[in-house]
């Protein structure tokens, strides 16, 4: 019986495989729940406020990804937010008003927003799914929108199986 050579077709393939782990950002998120400022839990005296922000030692979010929210129930006016973000700002690495989930979307989309994209011209591109690391599905979709308009086809899943997404129609 002859023996034919086993090929590796998955390697020999064109395909361009992106994988989102590799753009996730190692740093610690923490949330800035505002709520810890109010006035018996429901409002925000500005003289407090504004002494609190003025001592705090800020420099413990060092590097850190801060989500600011107020878990309670009550008006806090959007200088407040504003005052937060500059004093965290010169010490973490981002800040956004919102939950975690914001916050996690605002880092791949920072981080995404910086690749240079014209190493996947008119090329076919995998974007690997099942990871290690929570990587959001927005994060598929920003990326899905970004490689669209210069990718051949976009793909998702793994070099050997892989589930179409998006075909570039020929050019008539």
């Amino acid at each position: 019986m002859e023996e034919r050579e086993i090929i590796n077709r998955v390697t020999k393939s064109p395909l361009i495989t992106f994988d989102l782990e590799e753009y996730y950002h190692k740093g610690e998120r923490v949330v800035y729940d505002i709520a810890q400022n109010l006035f018996q839990g429901l409002i925000l005296k500005e003289k407090d406020f504004r002494d609190f922000v003025k001592t705090n030692d800020w420099s413990q979010y060092q590097g850190m990804n801060v989500a600011i929210i107020c878990s309670e129930d009550a008006i806090v006016p959007t200088w407040a937010y504003m005052l937060l973000t500059t004093k965290l700002e010169p010490y973490a690495n981002l800040v956004v008003m919102g939950q975690l989930d914001v916050l996690e979307y605002a880092l791949f989309e920072k981080t995404l927003s910086e690749i240079d994209l014209a190493q996947f011209q008119d090329k076919p591109v995998v974007i690997k799914g099942c990871g290690k690391l929570p990587v959001p599905e927005s994060a598929y979709v920003e990326i899905t929108r970004l490689l669209r308009p210069i990718a051949k086809t976009i793909m998702y899943g793994e070099p050997c199986s892989t589930v179409p997404l998006y075909k570039r129609p020929k050019a008539s």
